[in-house]
């Protein structure tokens, strides 16, 4: 390994999007942020994607709003490292496929370029299982049908991305703003305590003493932080255009850790909302059991009296697994640019990426219906985790390294702080497959 960048890789990320959004320099404060904002929310969709349901919806069932905490821990950790990914991109003005990729050696990057190539196969395994569960639930559509279905979409980012960046960040906008009105409302018709939410944002003993109740905690973070959006988040953010002096990093790096970290607290409310929705619903009254999206949909709607209960629960399911497409996209054509230094036209990675995810899951759910795509999903989720650490540390020792980094790089604290949620991150997530692996071996 150098110390360094090598000169090999100059394209920037994502070429075609590249500084194509103007940020005027000599603006107020207020239009230079509404310039900036936009990556973060994208970002936001990998920490309420269909992936993290399952774990929020046990947790609350099960355990009321005592778990709670840990989506605030997890979140924490999302925008710490959500800052480390966005610093690497402005700064360098590389991704971190790219930045991977002139680091290590060949057979280095081409392992990791698998190891990432196979984790956004199954976040889209995710999002089109999400998807399709939307679909059954809504419209009565077979599973199979629906994982068809959730294929067109690869149309739909085709034509936006040729109508400018701007576009794609707008309805990645509107389907959160979709998801986040449905839990308002499952909010005020399940009437939750607000003394016992508040009351749990700080962590609790029995959280870490109770084994199944710890299982369930090491399920929300493992599930939270997502390896691809590290990637995303380093490309999105040279999206704008900005002066490349050191000057115009540093206003670029206020301003996207301010649009990441606002985004990310929209991502908190929306997987604690879940949360405290199967709490109220669930927790007490006869059906702590509950632990996946089939359950919570056909028991809502006649445990809180609300007819659009669980009809609002499917639609928000539906655009989280419709947003965490678009994202997707991204983060695949991104990877294989920066470790293979490759461009596929977009339309093809994207089919490429659907294919992937969508003949396991045809196979699964034609085999073994509903059940079988659940497991398919929990399945997706440790593949997530056992990448993650692959993804973590190179963003950690690129962004401490002075040399990389010039003035921007982590300070002590910032690196110390850094590298221990790094060893927490991996030895939760490998405590996490270790008791999967053996759940699926009784």
């Amino acid at each position: 390994m150098k110390s360094g960048w090598r000169q090999d890789n100059k394209t920037p990320s994502l070429q075609e999007v590249n500084s194509t959004i103007h940020v005027p320099s000599q603006a107020t404060w207020t239009r230079k942020m509404l310039a900036f904002i936009g990556p973060g929310l994208m970002i936001a969709v990998g920490y309420m994607d269909p992936g993290n349901w399952a774990t929020d919806l046990a947790g609350g069932a099960k355990y009321g709003y005592i778990l709670i905490s840990v989506i605030l821990i997890s979140s924490i950790i999302a925008v710490l490292l959500q800052h480390l990914s966005l610093k690497l991109g402005i700064v360098t003005e590389r991704d971190l496929a790219q930045a991977c990729r002139d680091h290590y050696s060949k057979p280095v990057s081409l392992m990791l370029w698998i190891g990432c190539e196979i984790a956004i196969a199954a976040c889209d395994l995710a999002e089109v299982i999400g998807s399709a569960i939307a679909l059954n639930l809504l419209f009565h559509l077979p599973l199979v049908i629906g994982i068809i279905l959730t294929a067109l979409d690869v149309v739909v980012i085709l034509f936006l991305q040729y109508k400018g960046f701007r576009i794609i960040e707008s309805l990645v906008a509107g389907l959160i703003l979709i998801i986040g009105g449905s839990f308002a409302y499952e909010m005020i018709i399940s009437n939750p305590s607000l003394p016992l939410f508040l009351s749990n944002l700080l962590p609790r003993p029995e959280i870490v003493t109770n084994p199944g109740m710890l299982y369930i905690a090491i399920g929300i973070l493992g599930a939270t932080v997502m390896p691809h959006n590290l990637y995303l988040h380093s490309s999105i953010v040279q999206t704008r255009a900005f002066e490349r002096n050191e000057e115009g990093k540093k206003m670029a790096v206020h301003f996207a850790a301010i649009d990441s970290a606002a985004a990310l607290f929209c991502a908190f409310f929306i997987n604690a909302a879940i949360l405290i929705l199967s709490a109220a619903a669930f927790h007490g009254t006869g059906h702590q059991d509950v632990a996946d999206i089939h359950d919570a949909y056909n028991l809502l709607t006649p445990v809180l009296g609300a007819s659009l209960a669980s009809v609002v629960f499917a639609i928000a399911l539906l655009a989280s697994g419709q947003n965490s497409t678009l994202t997707g996209t991204l983060a695949g054509q991104i990877v294989m640019e920066g470790f293979l230094n490759i461009r596929l036209q977009p339309w093809v990675r994207r089919l490429l990426t659907r294919l992937i995810a969508i003949i396991p899951a045809v196979i699964v759910a034609s085999m073994y219906g509903e059940k079988g795509a659940g497991s398919l999903l929990i399945l997706s989720q440790v593949i997530l985790s056992l990448q993650l650490g692959f993804a973590v540390v190179p963003l950690v020792m690129f962004t401490s390294d002075k040399k990389k980094m010039g003035s921007f790089v982590n300070g002590p604290w910032l690196k110390s702080l850094a590298w221990l949620v790094t060893a927490v991150i991996i030895i939760l997530n490998a405590y996490l497959l270790w008791q999967t692996v053996m759940g699926w071996l009784k």
